[in-house]
């Protein structure tokens, strides 16, 4: 099939090849047709000029894909009109897929497609064919260009990009209304056939749903669909192309479809009357009980409020809404008295605070019910005839003055007697008591306003019969004041006043303070005290406004005969009893140059009185000073001296050896240094005479034997001295030598010390001695002759 579709290509070209010639070239839409010739010209001197022209007869050409066949499929075929059929010319093929896709017989001009093509990979191909001469391989004709189209087939299903889709639509919409918009698309050609020609329908998700063929748009099938009844649906939509007939290839999605909540249901009481109880002493603000009005609407649809309508109790009491459980809680408003009242009634609405108007005709958005609420009756503490108290007393009064009464009931129906009382912790310092009995309050001592002019305590109430609840009020204690205090100066600072001052100056202008409260028009007066009444220094005028100014009277002072004077000055109050008092006044000489600016008012005494004087801190400064002297002098000492501070007496050397006469366990030695085995065990139980001083008492020599000077039995000799000296503790030498001639009982060594031969019985041989040469004869001499001598016996 392929090869006769290649061949009716071939045969259209060469017709059109063929009106070529007797029309000139034309272009039309995708065809081109060119045709060779030749033509002469004449030239310039009559000579014949002949001129070849290509002329290529080609075309579009088409290749259907996703082709199967066992041989390569024939795209067409190029021919030019210089081709003779004698195999000169050769057809060259290059472009996209040269060479690998398509494959050109460079004889016949026939092209192949040698792989299978996919559409919707690449959906055409750009090639350029030329004829070139066979042996030279030189061009005939210039390049030219043509497409290799390929040819669709339905091979793509369709395919929705973005699913599964998830959508909401309100409950009780109307039908048809709009849901979303599914689409699906096909990479299929969609300009050639059906192939890429979709058409949609819903295979689940009816009746309550539907969806357009052409647009995929899914509606609302169902009136009234109720969110409460049921709210997710599932929706499966087809898309199938070819336009939806037999044959068509097809993609499915899924559609989730919730309905959104609408307000189409009014709240409802779970019950009509409803039945609470409060006991007589709970405060406002508390609660008396919940009703709850159910709407199975969501959010804002389902809010409910609730309000008191009617009912003898909508004074006493309120309700509120609680946002989390939407619930209606009741509220104490006012206090209850069982007493007076023992039951209330109030009807309760409770309606939807938001109302949709497209189904205000379903109304109404509300519901009612009837509460009612009992009081309790409670013990309650007493009842005191005011919130608060305030009392007032002057100040000094004597202890046990009235300062007010309290008074407090009991309200219940045994009206029981109370008890009064102050708790400690609002009265520290016990400056009131109160009578248990009739609530007198009094003073403890008298009260001083200057320290405390208000006392706030408070006074408890509570039942005798014994019950713990108790009322408490608070009682304001005002201390009313009492001219007790008199005035003083109200700054302590010195005036200053130079030596050539004028008489009539002005230098202070002085004022008064007093603790106690100033009356209305009281002020103080001032004036010179008796004393000093007739001084010829300063004067004192009262500016009756509670000031006075300080005036000189004498021309000059001299600071070299008197440089502070003091004035002191009287101060009354005017008070009821008037108090004064007399307060000193300092004024300091100072040394003023012609324009009266102070030079010098020589005050380092005044300020070093408070602390050391001049001479002290000298006398501090300079034991400093020797200490540092002796300091620095002792260090330089130290430093030049190269001998110890201390110069000892030139001893014996002797006394400054330690010798250590210790050797090692020997293998049997497991022990790393033990300081036993530096301690004679012959002496451990006995006592061992001090050998590093010079004994006071001189023994005698002990009697022994005593070898004569010529005896030749050195072992005896040495036997002797050993002995002489292990009993004699006044012996020499008396340094601090100390001789440990012990080496260990478990060495295979044995002793080496001489010394221990004093104490041992065992008898050496000494023979081989004589082998050991020259220079141990004398030794082998010596120890020999004691063997020589036994034997000769």
């Amino acid at each position: 099939m392929w090869e006769g579709l290649g061949l009716q290509v071939f045969l259209v070209c060469l017709g059109v090849a063929l009106c070529s010639h007797a029309h000139s070239p034309q272009e039309h839409g995708h065809r081109r047709r060119l045709s060779l010739h030749k033509h002469r010209e004449r030239g310039k001197e009559g000579q014949v000029l002949h001129r070849s022209k290509r002329g290529w007869v080609w075309n579009q050409f088409f290749v259907i894909e996703e082709y199967t066949g066992p041989d390569p499929v024939l795209v067409g075929r190029l021919h030019s009109d210089v081709d003779s059929g004698d195999g000169n010319i050769k057809y060259i093929l290059s472009g996209e897929g040269a060479g690998t896709i398509f494959v050109i017989d460079d004889k016949t001009g026939n092209i192949h497609a040698t792989k299978t093509l996919d559409r919707e990979e690449q959906a055409q191909y750009t090639l350029t064919a030329q004829a070139v001469a066979r042996d030279t391989n030189k061009p005939l004709e210039p390049p030219s260009e043509f497409i290799v189209k390929v040819q669709d087939i339905n091979d793509n299903p369709p395919e929705f990009l973005y699913g599964p889709y998830h959508a909401r639509v309100p409950e009780m919409s109307s039908v048809g209304t709009s849901v979303i918009q599914v689409t699906a698309t096909d990479a299929d050609d969609p300009t050639y056939g059906n192939s890429a020609r979709l058409v949609y329908s819903i295979l689940q998700g009816q009746p309550y749903f539907s969806v357009e063929p052409q647009t995929g748009i899914i509606r609302t099938a169902l009136p009234n669909m109720d969110r409460e009844k049921r709210e997710n649906y599932s929706v499966v939509i087809q898309a199938k192309d070819m336009g939806g007939h037999m044959g068509g290839l097809s993609g499915t999605t899924e559609v989730k479809i919730t309905l959104t909540d609408v307000n189409d249901n009014p709240p409802k009481f779970t019950q009509s009357v409803y039945t609470m109880s409060i006991s007589e002493d709970k405060v406002v603000g508390e609660e008396v009980g919940r009703l709850n009005a159910k709407d199975p609407d969501l959010g804002e649809n389902g809010l409910v409020t609730y309000r008191l309508v009617e009912g003898d109790g909508l004074g006493m009491f309120e309700i509120n809404t609680d946002s989390n459980t939407r619930e209606g809680v009741i509220k104490l408003k006012k206090l209850l008295d069982f007493e007076t009242k023992r039951a209330y009634t109030v009807r309760v609405e409770a309606s939807n605070a938001h109302v949709d108007p497209r189904f205000i005709a379903w109304g109404p958005y509300k519901d009612t019910a009837t509460v009612k609420i009992m009081v309790e009756d409670a013990d309650e503490p007493p009842n005191f005839t005011a919130s608060s108290y305030s009392f007032e007393v002057e100040e000094n009064a004597p202890d046990g003055t009235v300062v007010g009464r309290v008074h407090a009931k009991d309200t219940d129906v045994a009206n029981s007697p109370v008890r009064y009382m102050i708790p400690r912790y609002t009265d520290v310092e016990q400056f009131f008591n109160i009578g248990p009995e009739d609530g007198v309050i009094r003073t403890t001592r008298p009260l001083d306003r200057e320290t405390q002019a208000w006392h706030n305590i408070s006074v408890s109430a509570s039942e005798i019969s014994g019950h713990h609840q108790d009322a408490k009020v608070r009682v304001n204690i005002k201390v009313k004041d009492v001219n007790d205090n008199a005035p003083e100066f109200a700054t302590q600072n010195e005036v200053l006043v130079c030596e050539n001052v004028a008489p009539g100056k002005l230098i202070e202008t002085v004022s008064a303070v007093d603790k106690d409260e100033m009356a209305h028009r009281q002020h103080f007066r001032f004036r010179l005290a008796p004393e000093v009444a007739n001084n010829h220094n300063f004067s004192v005028k009262d500016n009756r406004d509670s000031t006075a100014g300080i005036y000189v009277i004498r021309k000059g002072f001299s600071r070299v005969s008197q440089d502070v004077y003091l004035l002191p000055i009287e101060i009354n109050d005017s008070g009821s009893p008037p108090m004064s008092s007399t307060n000193t006044l300092t004024i300091r000489i100072c040394s003023c140059d012609s324009k009266h600016t102070m030079l010098s008012c020589n005050t380092e005494p005044h300020f070093l009185s408070a602390g050391l004087s001049t001479g002290a801190l000298i006398a501090i400064l300079a034991c400093i000073i020797i200490l540092l002297a002796i300091v620095v002098l002792f260090v330089a000492l130290r430093r030049q001296k190269k001998e110890p501070l201390i110069v000892f007496e030139e001893e014996d050397i002797r006394e400054n050896i330690i010798t250590y006469d210790d050797e090692g366990g020997g293998e049997e030695d497991t022990e790393a240094f033990d300081i036993a085995t530096l301690q004679n065990p012959d002496g451990i139980n006995g006592f061992i005479p001090r050998k590093d001083i010079k004994p006071e008492l001189q023994y005698p020599p002990l009697p022994g034997v005593r070898p004569a000077a010529n005896s030749v039995d050195v072992d005896n000799f040495i036997k002797t001295r050993v002995s002489d000296a292990d009993n004699d503790p006044t012996a020499p030498p008396y340094d601090s030598i100390q001789i440990y001639g012990y080496e260990g009982r478990g060495s295979v060594a044995g002793s080496l010390s001489s010394l221990e031969t004093v104490t041992t019985d065992s008898d050496l041989d000494y023979d081989y001695l004589q082998s050991w040469g020259p220079r141990f004869k004398k030794l082998a001499d010596l120890y020999g002759t004691k063997d020589s001598g036994d034997d000769n016996s």
